[in-house]
């Protein structure tokens, strides 16, 4: 594979320009920002991200998409409100038959639109999917890490193992895309949901049942939308779940722990909280739609978009965790 490339220059996007240039000639990383481009090209560091890790040789930053119109592979690091724009830029730029890689876990909303929902309306239903237990700061060190990808073309989920996998990051590849991309984005609201639990510092027999109730949510809102229940014991879904639900690095996990302090956030300030409200808005209207009652996305929709006290609102939790 002579090159590859990945649109992002932020924590996730970087750190995988790291891993992917371990296999391919050229990995090109698109940022908006020509600053940012300068100084990465200029002194092989991303300022911003990861001051302290110099970046493979073979990693040059653009700022201008049709650098990557001869790239057989482009991941798409970028947040989930960005995706569609930018996905309308690309589309007079690539080839129809340039592999798409989505690592976002959003789900545009109100159209309730995965982001490979989105790929699928501009491109074709070909594009792979990457999720899993994966802290970017973890990859950029070259520190042990494993992921999964998916695609309903099989042999393009290959194709990107192909360029992803070093002795250090490991790849399993699925045929569930569906059940990957809903996983990504229900483990954030388990996150924030036990979060609020710990930030309301809830005991830890209660804190773990919820942890669980929120697995056996995930399994079933899965299987509303087509995917497979056996995708939520995946990396990209138990691993997750667990990883983003626990550790103190997770910025949803951060998130709840605030809101269950009672503490306010500036909204505005926090892209996080606007990712997560439309996350958490997005999964409460395929629930409804479905006709799948989670006490986990109902407590943290009471919480976050409702703004209802945890302290009233996990006592509805528990009213309901076991009828």
């Amino acid at each position: 594979m002579e090159e590859v490339g990945v649109i992002g220059a932020g924590s996730l996007g970087t750190a995988l320009a790291q891993t992917i240039a371990e296999n391919v000639d050229t990995v090109y990383l698109q940022a908006r920002r020509e600053e940012l481009v300068e100084s990465i090209n200029n002194t092989g560091y991303n300022p911003e991200y990861y001051p302290n890790t110099k970046l493979r040789e073979n990693i040059i930053a653009t700022n201008d998409l049709n650098d990557l119109k001869n790239c057989k592979i482009i991941f798409l690091s970028i947040p989930s409100s960005a995706f569609r724009t930018c996905l309308k830029e690309l589309k007079g730029i690539i080839p129809e038959d340039t592999i798409l890689v989505t690592t976002a876990k959003g789900i545009e909303y109100p159209s309730l639109k995965s982001m490979g929902n989105l790929i699928e309306e501009y491109f074709d239903e070909d594009f792979v999917g990457l999720s899993g237990p994966n802290f970017a700061s973890e990859i950029v060190l070259n520190l042990p890490t494993v992921s999964n990808v998916a695609s309903k073309k099989i042999e393009n989920a290959e194709k990107v193992k192909e360029v992803l996998s070093t002795k250090q990051f490991k790849v399993k590849v699925l045929d569930d895309v569906v059940g990957l991309e809903i996983c990504g984005v229900v483990k954030n609201i388990n996150a924030i949901a036990n979060g609020i639990c710990e930030g309301m510092n809830i005991n830890e027999n209660a804190r773990y049942g919820v942890l669980t109730k929120g697995f056996v949510d995930t399994i079933n809102i899965i299987e509303s939308i087509g995917g497979k229940a056996s995708t939520a014991a995946e990396y990209c879904g138990f691993g997750d779940l667990v990883l983003t639900s626990t550790s103190s690095e997770s910025r949803n996990h951060t998130l709840g722990m605030l809101y269950g302090q009672r503490i306010i956030v500036d909204e505005k300030a926090s892209g996080i909280v606007f990712e997560g409200k439309n996350s958490i808005m997005a999964i409460k209207d395929i629930c409804d739609k479905n006709g799948i009652e989670s006490v986990i996305v109902n407590f943290v929709y009471d919480v976050i978009v409702k703004q209802i006290p945890p302290t009233i609102a996990f006592k509805t939790l528990w009213e309901n965790i076991e009828e």
